[in-house]
């Protein structure tokens, strides 16, 4: 059960006057940040642990029993996040959404049905309230291109795992990256690796979930290109990569809450087959009924820039991010087996959406739409 209240919070969430960029954190958490670092060359790029021993186990007073149907969702307004959202809300359950105070307020989540609530990880003191009568946390949230990866995607889940823990939240959900555990010269997946470990050592209830690639990012970047017949960008490396629709992605997502078997696991979600970025063209290409405008961008170029970028400070998050994409551009493949999965949560493979058909689907209705536009447009009767 979890605590209706805040007054059982540890005294650094509890008292607002305390909390600065990193109240969130112990003492002891604070001095093992700087113990687990990462080095490229022998100049350290981040500081973060993997050990969440420092969370002190906090003895919460006994408030009001949660709804195992009452879940927050972090990121609801990304590209998984929302489709989270609509799957929650279709299957009956409460939804709150944790939003960021923007400019433009997020109120197709209040259209669907879903409360909003303002918070902010980077913010620790907006965190515990956010909490409160939730059983199940579902984190999609990634820090946005302009700011710097640790402000959300490190210091941020650490203090949200920390809310999650001192206020007795049943479950929690975490979507990571596929193989970021082999790639610890990249930020951004070291920080999900450890991100990892930290749930792991909480004492919470997880559910971690590995993802390799959404097929709802390939319509920006090839598809609407091609139609447009504006440039498409891609590189000469062999990445392979195994999208999978963020609907069948949140489907799975809730059938593994349900399931007693997938408590406490790290699972991965990956699509059917895994295609190369020139693969993808070419099918975009056949769907569209013509040439794409390839710029091909070389991975020795995408090396020499994120070594260029590294030698300046003002520059340095431009470099974390060149060098995620220098993996995507590099001879790997992101793919999983996923028989296991699918026995262990009853799922029949042939019901996961294929690539092919997604863009087939997408290309036949805007050809579609583009046809009637056409039509529409040589109507030359006026009538008065």
């Amino acid at each position: 059960m979890a605590s209706t209240g805040l007054a059982a919070l540890p005294s650094q969430l509890a008292s607002p006057g305390r909390l600065r960029r990193h109240a969130a954190l112990s003492s002891a958490s604070r001095s093992n940040l700087l113990h687990c670092a990462t080095k490229v060359g022998s100049r350290c790029r981040l500081a973060v642990t993997c050990n969440a021993q420092a969370v002190a186990p906090t003895i919460i007073a006994q408030g009001t029993p949660v709804r195992p149907t009452s879940i927050l969702v972090v990121g609801a307004t990304g590209t998984l996040g929302r489709q989270v959202v609509r799957r929650a809300l279709d299957e009956g359950y409460d939804v709150r959404c944790l939003v960021r105070p923007r400019p433009a307020p997020a109120d197709f989540l209040r259209d669907w049905g879903a409360t909003v609530v303002n918070a902010d990880l980077s913010k620790p003191e907006t965190i515990p309230a956010t909490l409160v009568g939730i059983h199940t946390v579902i984190d999609c949230a990634t820090g946005r291109p302009e700011e710097p990866i640790r402000t959300v995607d490190w210091e941020g889940k650490v203090a949200l795992i920390q809310c999650a823990k001192a206020m007795g939240i049943q479950k929690y959900v975490f979507y990571s990256i596929h193989n970021c555990d082999k790639h610890p010269e990249v930020p951004l997946m070291e920080i999900k690796y450890c991100t990892e470990k930290f749930i792991q050592d909480s004492g919470l209830d997880y559910i971690i979930i590995r993802l390799c690639g959404f097929m709802q990012g390939l319509i920006g970047q090839y598809a609407v290109p091609i139609l447009e017949e504006k440039s498409v960008w891609g590189t000469d490396a062999p990445t392979r990569i195994a999208y999978m629709d963020t609907q069948d992605i949140a489907r799975l997502t809730f059938i593994a809450m349900r399931n007693e078997k997938a408590n406490k696991k790290l699972m991965t979600f990956a699509g059917p087959r895994a295609w190369t970025t020139q693969e993808v063209i070419t099918l975009c290409e056949r769907l569209a009924g013509q040439d794409a405008n390839v710029t091909t961008v070389p991975v020795a170029v995408l090396r020499f820039t994120r070594q260029l970028t590294r030698f300046f400070q003002w520059t340095n998050d431009v470099a974390d991010r060149l060098a995620f994409s220098e993996v995507l551009s590099s001879d790997t493949v992101f793919s999983a087996p996923m028989n296991e999965t699918y026995q262990l949560l009853g799922v029949d493979g042939n019901d996961i959406l294929s690539l092919e058909k997604y863009l087939q689907d997408y290309f036949t209705n805007i050809l579609k739409k583009l046809k009637d536009l056409k039509a529409q447009s040589k109507q030359t009767d006026i009538f008065f």
